[in-house]
């Protein structure tokens, strides 16, 4: 007796795809097909990338990147394109070199990077960004338009699929790569053009809000950094205070102390809160809350009769960093909300400021040490080349304007509606980022048809 189609290698009688149902194995839905890269539907294609271009991936230039100049074409490196496929260059920087004019971008061209933690990053160029030369650890690939909709693979590239891909191909001995004739085998599923068409400008839609959001965002963030350079320095009162602020040292505000020494393999889920250094560095809050925070706060499991009672953190504490790569980095610092009186150990190269009176109301530390002024006296005492930072010694000497709690309370309250406004923003742009990331799920893998 010959085995049934579908259940080779199988004893006679018994029906492979009967056991796979029974198993829980997905059956595919009608009009759909199992391909390499999962169920797609049946008039959409799989190809390699090669095959839907106009060339073979290509390299950027060699070149060191050079203060930015007018005169001097400007340079795009890995660390210019955001997570989500956006030129935001840090500082902006120019190439010198007399072939940089064979390496400008052009319209419907993408770059990914090929090398370290960024790799598989993607930009797709946009013309609004400038005249662009591209940096060499960055491959170009040339959509074939009659093919490809090059906003529809600059939006698969953005896939777990994709994602998948990256993380299984790079893989290296040293640090992660992906070279061009890896990129060039990358196999990605795709419809015909005109549905590739209607793909991409339904995500457009969603990045044309999500763009609107971000700019409402930046504008609110402008307008409180605005009033804090007003409010914090007496340039502008609000209605009712009137008089004379007190200039006041950190010295006479605070006693300062250091860290307790732990490195980050030496944190955990685990044991007590631990301030670490380089988590105040990443963050944007200047915040932390032992309670509400807690579960995203690292754990050092030790007795806390190891650690200086000048390193457990209090409610009211302010924490600065007494390290940083750059000088903008020297003022960073977290104000600490601890009302319940958890262990909560300040980390290595921290320096903690414990009040020394109640001349700062709480709520007003939030905001104080934020003004222009501030930071450049931060920048002033930093010392150290590669490394840079202010010292026990050096900090207390840094001086702030003080106004009477009364008006301090007001003043944070301003700025806290402020916050609040923009932390409903910034959800809000969560949220529709969230939507774009479910759409893609279910537009990229014809899940869902737009024709």
């Amino acid at each position: 007796m010959s085995a049934a189609p579908g259940n080779a290698g199988l004893p006679p009688g018994i029906d492979g795809k009967k056991a796979e149902r029974e198993l829980g194995a997905p059956e595919i839905p009608p009009g759909y097909k199992q391909t390499e890269v999962g169920v797609i539907p049946e008039d959409w294609a799989v190809s390699e990338l090669i095959t839907l271009l106009l060339a073979r991936p290509d390299y950027g230039i060699n070149a060191a990147a050079v203060e930015f100049s007018d005169l001097l074409p400007a340079y795009l490196r890995i660390t210019d394109i955001s997570e989500d496929g956006q030129f935001r260059p840090g500082n902006s920087a120019s190439v010198n070199h007399p072939n940089a004019g064979d390496y400008y971008l052009h319209q419907n061209e993408l770059v990914f990077a090929r090398t370290g933690a960024s790799v598989g990053k993607s930009y797709l160029y946009n013309p609004k960004d400038g005249p662009l030369v591209f940096a060499g650890f960055l491959i170009r690939v040339r959509p074939n338009d009659a093919r490809l909709i090059p906003s529809y693979l600059s939006a698969y590239v953005a896939t777990t699929s994709y994602w998948n891909w990256v993380r299984q191909t790079s893989m290296r001995s040293g640090q992660p790569g992906i070279n061009g004739n890896e990129y060039a085998k990358l196999k990605l599923a795709h419809p015909p053009l005109p549905e590739q068409r209607e793909i991409a400008e339904a995500l457009s839609d969603v990045d044309g809000l999500l763009g609107a959001q971000d700019r409402l965002i930046a504008k609110k963030r402008d307008l409180k950094q605005a009033a804090m350079q007003q409010l914090l320095t007496a340039q502008t009162r609000l209605p009712g205070f009137s008089g004379e602020w007190m200039t006041k040292t950190f010295g006479e505000l605070f006693t300062f102390g250091g860290g307790y020494s732990a490195s980050r393999d030496d944190l955990s889920v685990e044991g007590h809160c631990y301030l670490h250094y380089g988590d105040i560095h990443t963050s944007n809050r200047t915040v932390v809350d032992a309670s509400s925070d807690y579960t995203e706060i690292p754990k050092l499991d030790i007795p806390l009769k190891r650690v200086s009672p000048s390193s457990l953190l209090d409610d009211g504490d302010v924490v600065f960093v007494d390290a940083s790569e750059d000088d903008e980095g020297t003022s960073k610092h977290v104000v600490v909300v601890n009302k319940e009186h958890r262990p909560f150990i300040s980390g290595l190269h921290t320096i903690v400021a414990k009040p020394r009176t109640d001349e700062l109301v709480h709520a007003y530390r939030r905001f104080c040490f934020q003004t222009t002024a501030i930071k450049e006296q931060f920048k002033f005492y930093a010392v150290g080349t590669k490394v840079s930072g202010i010292s026990k010694s050096n900090i207390p000497k840094l001086t702030m304007p003080v106004p009477a709690p009364a008006e301090q309370t007001a003043i944070a309250a301003v700025l806290s509606e402020m916050d609040a406004e923009l932390a409903t923003l910034e959800q809000r742009r969560e949220k529709t980022r969230a939507l774009k990331q479910a759409m893609m799920q279910e537009l990229l893998t014809g899940r869902t048809r737009l024709l």
